[in-house]
């Protein structure tokens, strides 16, 4: 799979300096945890998941996680997993068929052996499970869980914890429950792939809800938890993880919503194509707004709940001809001395040694991404994807 595998090759050349790489399930974790982008929850008791999981792949997700945990009923789990079985057999059975990672979020430890243990031969389709409500009390069992369930299936298994216990947002318990967090996952650090944020059961705790006009930032008891989990766990040192951004809530966006204004309009096709992207950002500006302040505060992925959310989240990670430019310059072997040089495109200091870890991070992302050409932005890659 790619990023924008869904988008012709003579469209993709057109867009892009350097395309986004191809990888897979057995790909290295470094760069798995880079590629996640959007990734989509569906609960695991919809009668035709495995349906659902390759129409989502074919649209552009490379990442989605199946649900038995707080997206359904409690009285429906026994249901949810059978039918999670099911589906996941399904898909086994399904020779060709272009997967994405596929991860499951469980409830309790036991849930992770027996559902390896159920799916048989079909486990070669998770890439693995996502922990909720995660602290190091609670977390470590889940690890061990995993540890063992992979050894038993013979199978690469990750884990992704979600970060989203009271103990977590209060201020008395927060740094000692970081401290114990960072003490779990760094025990089983091949196989924690990414940190997830739930910034919902954040809310909770207090009785809140951000409005579809406001980000998880201007919430500023969210932010300060934001801010002390990359403080903590997102460091570019070697020690740190790739920690995803919080879910967005909201989808107004729907195709009904502008193809009226379309099939109405006098404009010429490329102008109505046009007309449709404002649309879209001017429906999704908060969502958009969020997804840039997720990666200025040093975030990459996203949990999203609704398909309208994933491609401005993997347009919005593309990197930019400015910034690949710039990491390049910064990482040449001759600058490894360190010094200060003017960027090729003429309007910023680069500083070699304190921008070194920024540029590292921007290949990265440039790798499975990819790089936009000089004159292609946001805006153009939304649109390309939209008219696929």
């Amino acid at each position: 799979m790619r990023h924008f595998g869904q988008i012709a090759p003579e469209v993709r050349k057109r867009l892009f300096h350097q395309e986004p790489c191809e990888f897979g399930a057995d790909s290295p974790a470094r760069l798995l945890s880079a590629a996640l982008g959007a990734t989509l929850y569906s609960p695991a008791t919809r009668p035709r998941l495995a349906d659902d999981v390759l129409k989502q792949a074919a649209r552009g997700v490379v990442s989605m996680v199946l649900c038995l945990e707080d997206s359904i009923d409690d009285a429906d789990v026994p249901a949810g997993e059978e039918n999670l079985v099911r589906q996941l057999t399904d898909l086994a059975g399904r020779p060709g068929a272009d997967l994405p990672l596929l991860f499951v979020r469980v409830r309790v430890p036991e849930q992770i052996p027996d559902l390896v243990h159920r799916l048989g031969p079909a486990v070669r389709t998770l890439s693995g499970f996502v922990l909720p409500k995660f602290t190091q009390e609670r977390g470590v069992p889940f690890l061990e869980a995993l540890s063992a369930a992979e050894a038993a299936c013979g199978r690469r298994l990750f884990a992704m914890p979600v970060l989203e216990s009271p103990e977590l947002l209060y201020r008395e318990t927060r740094v000692q429950t970081l401290e114990g967090i960072f003490r779990a996952v760094d025990k089983y650090r091949d196989r924690v792939l990414a940190l997830r944020l739930g910034v919902t059961d954040f809310c909770s705790s207090y009785g809140l809800r951000r409005g579809p006009d406001m980000t998880a930032y201007d919430v500023q008891i969210v932010a300060s938890v934001i801010a002390d989990v990359v403080n903590m766990l997102g460091r570019a040192d070697g020690t740190g993880f790739t920690v995803t951004g919080p879910v967005w809530e909201y989808f107004r966006v729907q195709e009904r919503m502008f193809k009226p204004q379309l099939r109405q309009s006098p404009f010429l096709q490329v102008q109505a194509a046009e007309l449709r992207t404002r649309l879209i950002e001017h429906a999704m500006d908060g969502l958009l707004r969020e997804i840039s302040l997720d990666q200025a505060n040093g975030l990459l992925g996203k949990t999203c709940i609704h398909p309208s959310h994933v491609l401005p989240v993997h347009a919005l990670s593309v990197v930019s001809h400015e910034e690949f430019s710039d990491a390049q310059d910064i990482l040449r072997p001759e600058r490894c001395g360190g010094g200060v040089l003017r960027s090729a495109y003429t309007n910023k200091m680069n500083e070699v040694k304190p921008h070194r870890a920024w540029a590292e991070r921007t290949l990265l992302r440039a790798e499975v991404f990819g790089v936009a050409n000089e004159d292609i932005g946001f805006v153009e890659l939304l649109a390309a994807g939209l008219s696929d």
